[in-house]
C-alpha cells in the first residue's frame, strides 16, 4: 500500500473518502485536517507539504508557472457561478458593471479564484477594463513570488474591507470570506462578522438569469477546488491518477444520491440543488474534456489579468483522465 498524506476540505463531496467509507485502491491515506482548507493551499504551494492536496485552480496555475512541481487531476471539488457575489453601495453611482471603472473594489487577495472569475466575466461579458479599477486587498497571495499589478492596493493598517465598505471608502466588494464578509483580516477559522451577502445590491442585475444564459451559451460552470498531486509521486506511481479518480467519483456519488433526493447537508449542497436546474444532475462532473470550457476560460482570465505570463494548454497542466 502506498502511504499518502492528503489534505482535503471537509465537504459532502469528500466526506465518504475522509470517513474511510470509500477506499482508494492501492493507497493508505493519512488525511490531514486543515482549517480553513485555504491554509493548506499555502502549505502546498510554498512547501509541497502533502502528497495530494485540494487547491484553488488559479493558485495552481500561478504556482505551476512559478515552477512548483505538482500536477492537477480533472477532479472538481467545488463549483459556483460568479455573476453574483460582488455587491455595491447604493451611493456609489454604479448603475452598470462598466461604472466600476474608477472605483475601489475590496477583495481578499488579487489572485483569489472568486475575484479572477468575476473580473473575467466583467471584462469579457460587460466590457469592464480591470486595469481601470483599483482592487483593494487585505491578505497575502498564496504564491509569494508573483508580482501584483500597480492598480492593486492594500487595506490601511488596522482597518478592514468591511469597515471601509460600510463607511463608503470603497464602493464595491466581494461578499463572504472573499472580501467584506469578514470583520477583520483573514485568520485561522475565518470567522465572519462582516457584512451579510444580501445587505447590499449586486453589481450585476438579475444574476440568476445572467448565469443561466451564460452557461447555456458558453457551457462554463466555474471550477473552484481541484486536486493536485506531487510530480514525484505521479512519476513513481503511474496508476495513481485513475485510482484517485475512481475513489473521488465514488465519494461524490454518495453526495449526488442525496442531492437527487433533495437532501442538502450544507449551504453548498443547497446551491448545487438550485444550480442543477441549469447544469444538470451532476454539478461536479469530472474529466478533462467535460471541464474544458471552464478550464480554458480560467486560463484565459488568469492570463488577461497578468497572473500568468504565458497561456498554457489544458493538456499541459492537467492529467488527461
Amino acid at each position: 500500500m502506498l502511504n499518502l498524506k492528503i489534505a482535503l476540505g471537509d465537504t459532502s463531496t469528500t466526506r465518504g473518502l475522509k470517513s474511510g467509507d470509500i477506499p482508494i485502491k492501492g493507497v493508505k491515506p493519512e488525511f490531514v485536517q486543515v482549517n480553513p482548507i485555504i491554509a493548506a493551499f499555502r502549505h502546498m504551494v510554498r512547501d509541497l507539504a502533502y502528497d495530494v492536496c485540494e487547491l484553488a485552480p488559479t493558485t495552481y496555475l500561478i504556482a505551476r508557472a512559478h515552477g512548483v512541481r505538482f500536477t492537477a487531476l480533472p477532479i472538481v471539488l467545488m463549483r459556483r457561478f460568479h455573476h453574483h457575489g460582488l455587491v455595491k453601495r447604493p451611493d456609489a453611482q454604479i448603475n452598470e458593471p462598466k461604472d466600476l471603472e474608477g472605483k475601489i473594489v475590496g477583495v481578499r487577495a488579487y489572485s483569489v479564484t472568486t475575484g479572477v472569475w468575476t473580473r473575467g466575466i466583467l471584462q469579457n461579458e460587460y466590457g469592464v477594463d480591470p486595469d481601470r479599477v483599483k482592487w483593494m486587498v487585505d491578505d497575502e497571495e498564496h504564491v509569494t513570488t508573483m508580482k501584483l499589478p500597480s492598480n492593486v492596493i492594500r487595506v490601511p493598517e488596522g482597518r478592514s474591507l468591511a469597515e471601509l465598505f460600510a463607511k463608503g471608502e470603497i464602493q464595491a466588494g466581494f461578499t463572504g470570506n472573499a472580501g467584506i464578509g469578514r470583520a477583520g483580516a483573514p485568520t485561522e477559522g475565518w470567522q465572519g462578522g462582516g457584512i451579510a451577502a444580501d445587505e447590499y445590491p449586486e453589481v450585476i442585475a438579475d444574476t440568476a438569469k445572467a448565469e443561466a444564459e451564460w452557461y447555456g451559451r458558453t457551457g462554463i460552470y466555474p471550477i473552484h477546488g481541484i486536486v493536485v498531486v506531487k510530480d514525484d509521486v505521479l512519476a513513481d506511481n503511474p496508476w495513481l491518477p485513475e485510482a484517485l479518480m475512481d475513489a473521488f467519483q465514488a465519494s461524490k456519488q454518495l453526495q449526488l444520491d442525496r442531492l437527487a433526493r433533495g437532501e442538502a447537508e450544507d449551504a453548498t449542497d443547497k446551491r448545487y440543488i438550485r444550480d442543477m436546474k441549469v447544469v444538470g444532475p451532476d454539478p461536479l462532473v469530472f474529466g478533462l474534456k467535460a471541464n474544458a470550457p471552464s478550464i480554458d476560460a480560467l486560463i484565459q482570465y488568469a492570463h488577461q489579468q497578468r497572473l500568468i505570463d504565458e497561456r498554457p494548454t489544458r493538456e499541459s497542466v492537467f492529467v488527461d483522465i
